[in-house]
């Protein structure tokens, strides 16, 4: 019996370690800065982060056009979207289907604000990889040196949001 548990106690720290070791490298990659994106934009335009201000915030949104979460974020900031038009927003997904996405980018409106960029990164996930990404809507928010400040895996506040972009 000791020797079946200390296989047990063995395996579970050689899991535990690959777990922890596995999160470690895109939590660091993250603070270095905006990830290397290249998304095809709603109007069939490819994007990357070449094409950000210098000297303006980012904010990175990583959403599913169909997720409720990500849905609800949009309707909540719609009222709010003054608090960010200083702040340059890159909503990025896997989704494959641009219909889908320009049926999203028309049904929020999002026409009316030139700092909002909508596209998706289709089969590269290198967004996804470069945050580690389980679940959406995934935020995060860059100086205007292009340095992550904060990021949230789970959708704050809009105002909670507002506060942290007003600061930059």
């Amino acid at each position: 019996m000791k020797i079946m548990n200390r296989i047990l106690l063995f395996v579970g720290f050689i899991a535990i370690a690959t777990s922890s070791c596995a999160q470690t490298p895109n939590k660091s990659k993250a603070a270095l800065g905006v990830p290397p994106y290249k998304i095809l934009n709603t109007d069939s335009a490819y994007v990357t982060p070449a094409d950000l201000k210098k000297n303006a915030p980012v904010m990175i949104i990583y959403f599913s056009p169909d997720c409720s979460h990500c849905q609800h974020l949009m309707y909540e900031l719609k009222p709010k979207m003054k608090d960010f038009k200083n702040v340059q927003v890159v909503m990025v997904t896997f989704v494959l289907q641009l219909k889908a996405i320009q049926v999203f980018y028309r049904d929020f409106d999002l026409k009316r604000y030139p700092n909002f960029t909508v596209g998706t990164e289709g089969e590269t996930y290198l967004v996804q990889r470069y945050f580690d990404v389980h679940t959406t809507p995934y935020i995060a928010l860059y100086d205007k040196n292009h340095k992550l400040v904060k990021a949230w895996e789970k959708a704050p506040s809009v105002d909670e949001l507002a506060d942290e972009a007003k600061k930059l």
